[in-house]
């Protein structure tokens, strides 16, 4: 079972768009040595949609390679090809990926009976764990609790990372998942309600720069410890508020920025945050103590 704190990870580019492999080093150290539970390279946060699939394949290389099997990588392999989302899939099994995070296909919208030969098309052809990934905000279609449970009756398919904001069905896959299923948040502001009610932990943006923090919240729910974990949720939450006032992973990447971990660089669509919204990260992040070192 994946239970536990997994780290989102960022890309750090130069400024010409190229991966810049010494800060990647740099931030998987530090998340190592802050506890993190394990890595989820090339998801949204990593600007997987403006990567190629050599360049996928590269940086999902580097982070195994550079991880040396100090904490667990859940490979994004996924794809709205199923095709493409095997082939990717396969790379990450060959290379040494603990697991693979699925997304739901986007854009092409299938309905849940297209969703649900999608993933388990995936799940026939690469054994490996796969986690599916639930977001309609990016999508544009829910993973439904019913196509999920049958989705979990797979082997291969271990867990879900939810991120459709609906806390009545993630509570719904909770009740009736398989006991061996893991339920982990999208959504950092829904971790501890989430594992408080059975879930398993978070695939978190905002261990980034917190990870030893987010580790603690999640421990301090999974132990059951609700007045700590409640306290520190709402300790936490302006700055969960901070790293979402734009669009994922731009407040992060400025947020990195700012700690001196990397440069403050995107691939187009994305841009730099909007000035109020810089001002606010900053504001946030000096509230917070954040300065030139993780905590």
């Amino acid at each position: 079972m994946f239970k536990g704190t997994y780290t989102a990870l960022v890309t750090p580019f130069d400024k010409e768009g190229a991966v810049v492999k010494d800060q990647l080093s740099r931030i998987i150290e530090e998340q190592i040595a802050q506890g993190i539970t394990g890595i989820v390279p090339m998801g949204s946060t990593g600007e997987s949609p403006t990567m190629s699939h050599l360049e996928h394949a590269e940086v999902i290389k580097m982070v195994i390679e550079m991880t040396k099997g100090r904490t667990q990588v859940i490979a994004g392999t996924g794809s709205n090809a199923t095709v493409e989302a095997i082939s990717l899939t396969k790379q990450a099994k060959e290379m040494g990926a603990d697991a693979s995070l699925q997304v739901s296909p986007y854009y092409n919208k299938p309905n849940q009976e297209g969703l649900y030969r999608h993933f388990m098309t995936i799940a026939d052809s690469v054994e490996i764990p796969l986690i599916i990934y639930n977001i309609p905000g990016r999508t544009g279609r829910n993973i439904e609790v019913e196509t999920l449970l049958r989705l979990a009756e797979h082997p291969n398919i271990v867990g879900v990372k939810e991120a459709s904001g609906d806390i009545n069905q993630i509570f719904e896959i909770i009740r009736q998942a398989p006991e061996d299923f893991s339920v982990i948040s999208g959504d950092d502001g829904l971790t501890v309600p989430l594992v408080l009610m059975g879930g398993h932990g978070v695939i978190s943006v905002t261990s980034n720069i917190a990870p030893k923090t987010m580790g603690r919240l999640v421990e301090m729910a999974l132990q059951g410890e609700v007045e700590n974990a409640r306290e520190e949720h709402y300790r936490l939450t302006p700055l969960f508020k901070a790293l979402f006032c734009e669009i994922n992973p731009t407040p992060i990447k400025a947020a990195m920025a700012y700690m001196g971990y990397m440069e403050p660089n995107y691939r187009l669509p994305l841009a730099p945050p909007a000035p109020a919204n810089q001002a606010l990260l900053e504001k946030t992040l000096k509230d917070y103590g954040f300065t030139n070192k993780m905590l």
